[in-house]
């Protein structure tokens, strides 16, 4: 109470949540209560631990078991027409054996020879340790088919496949709830540097294009003194013609995190 004149927001935080430790008990360390006071930690180590954390989070599935790519991936993709599949996914050969493809506001090289991806940054490839996108990318090549967008976005809750999106699956829409639902401009800021497309829609909405025919709208309802913030997804209805109902909670996943780390990082944020 001397020093900021009201409770510490962290313990109040700390006090709700029962947390004792809010760096060891808590799920949502660091988060922007650490960032907005005059506190023990610095910018370097908080971006350290969030840098961690999402890494350790984003190898796992929602059963807890670790992501990984089964080499049968990389051997269907090698037998593919990709003269066939390039038509279909929308993407591009390169000169150099692989498939160039956009993925949110980056490029991805697919290197069939070198069973790798590899993100465009700065004039130079990265290569990418990230099972989650190298899954995905290799999912979305196998997967999709000639059926172009209908333009009608669904919610999970409306495909043919909601069923799995229960429990476990559950999409995890709270981190994206907890840090922008009071920072609606930093929705807007991080949404447009992934290629976000404003919409009339919400009280803040973006289309993302996550691949060529995969556009992901993400719907933002700011918190208010009646109502807690919410956080919707949405798809187009010609999603499932491209992707399993478990590539799509990834994909969900991914977009999360590119969209809690977007603009406190540079290119290649996924690897």
């Amino acid at each position: 109470m001397k020093l900021f004149g009201a409770a510490c927001p962290v313990l109040a935080c700390a006090i709700e949540k029962r947390v004792a430790y809010c760096m060891r008990d808590c799920e949502d360390f660091p988060c922007e209560r650490f960032r907005s006071g005059p506190y023990p930690f610095s910018e370097g180590f908080l971006s350290m631990q969030e840098r961690r954390r999402n890494e350790a989070a984003q190898h796992r599935a929602p059963s807890g078991d670790r992501i990984s790519v089964s080499p049968q991936y990389w051997d269907d993709l090698a037998a593919k027409d990709l003269a066939v599949l390039c038509a279909d996914a929308e993407v591009t050969l390169h000169p150099q054996s692989g498939i160039l493809m956009p993925f949110l506001n980056d490029w991805i090289l697919v290197d069939a020879k070198a069973k790798s991806i590899y993100m465009e940054c700065r004039g130079t490839w990265q290569h990418i340790e990230d099972p989650l996108m190298t899954l995905l990318c290799l999912v979305y090549l196998l997967g999709v088919g000639p059926r172009a967008l209908v333009n009608r976005p669904v919610s999970a809750a409306q495909l043919k496949c909601a069923h799995f999106f229960r429990g476990p699956h559950e999409l995890s829409l709270g981190p994206l709830e907890r840090r922008f639902g009071e920072d609606i401009d930093g929705f807007r800021k991080a949404a447009e540097a992934l290629g976000g497309i404003p919409l009339p829609m919400a009280d803040a909405a973006y289309m993302l294009k996550a691949f060529p025919k995969i556009p992901v709208y993400i719907l933002l309802w700011e918190q208010d003194e009646e109502f807690e913030a919410r956080v919707s997804v949405l798809f187009d209805q010609s999603i499932e013609a491209h992707l399993a109902a478990d590539a799509i909670w990834g994909l969900v996943s991914l977009i999360t995190r590119r969209l809690l780390t977007s603009v406190s990082t540079g290119c290649g944020t996924s690897h």
